[in-house]
């Protein structure tokens, strides 16, 4: 394994990583960034690390895929449940009031690090149910891996991967199809699915829920920073922000306010 990634490789590699997307890898993660580098050289029939690093420095395209074979995507339906109750029961409430205010009926969600779509999928699934009309929402998906992106536009899951979803939810947004389920329009229309890297401002603004849950924790402190300010610069003034129950922005000078509702902790920009 250290013949495949000396030192100087790695460093190489992981500065790379750093300064295109702000993913840190560790000493203690190199094993992973060393399988995914593996994997790309034997699809790219390369023998050595240093003929691939320089494919990268001049393939955009390239580059796109080793970022995204370097990240990890874990996710499920419904995943973390008191996140969703508190949308339900505290944040869909509070947005509608502000939006009656203002005269306004489109509710503007992102789901940052979407992966293969369950998240999103989610989101819509309980919007639709519970905006009262003429509310509707809008869901943009971004993720930085290609792949994963390309699984949530199909909407198609395979039988193992719905667990979690609730029975009444499950037969009115999904149709069984061979050994799985497929997404009903209803749901598919919600959500756009877009390739972003964090690491950039996304351009959107006036967003009023923001999940980005369990992807700060592969950013060191000053990307985790300059992330939440981009979230910050993204969302409307009295907006709502999700981050990963193991996350906290304690200890980061930000401008978001800590709120704590009955079902769970969020943050809110409230200006």
């Amino acid at each position: 394994m250290a013949d495949f990634l000396s030192d100087a490789d790695f460093d190489q590699y992981r500065k790379l990583i750093y300064d295109e997307s702000g993913i840190t890898f560790s000493a203690t993660n190199r094993a992973i960034l060393e399988s995914r580098l593996k994997e790309r050289l034997r699809e790219k029939t390369m023998s050595h690390v240093s003929e691939y690093y320089a494919l990268i420095m001049k393939d955009k395209e390239e580059m796109k895929l080793m970022l995204d074979s370097v990240t990890t995507n874990l996710t499920r339906f419904f995943r973390n449940q008191p996140h969703f109750d508190a949308l339900e029961n505290f944040i869909i409430p509070e947005v509608i009031k502000l939006k009656k205010a203002k005269n306004e009926t489109k509710i503007r969600v992102w789901s940052a690090g979407c992966s293969t779509g369950e998240e999103p999928y989610t989101l819509a699934m309980i919007l639709k149910d519970k905006l009262p009309a003429p509310f509707t929402a809008e869901i943009v998906a971004s993720d930085l891996s290609l792949k994963s992106l390309l699984v949530g536009k199909t909407g198609f899951y395979p039988e193992p991967r719905i667990v979690g979803i609730p029975d009444q939810y499950l037969s009115r947004f999904f149709e069984k199809k061979n050994n799985g389920y497929q997404a009903k329009p209803d749901i598919m229309n919600m959500i756009r699915f877009d390739y972003h890297n964090l690491k950039n401002d996304s351009g959107q603004r006036n967003i009023d829920i923001l999940f980005c849950r369990n992807v700060l924790i592969y950013f060191d402190e000053p990307a985790q920073k300059a992330v939440i300010d981009r979230f910050w610069d993204a969302m409307s003034p009295k907006s709502y922000l999700f981050i990963g129950h193991s996350e906290s922005l304690f200890g980061m000078k930000t401008r978001f306010e800590f709120l704590k509702t009955e079902w769970a902790c969020l943050y809110q920009k409230n200006t």
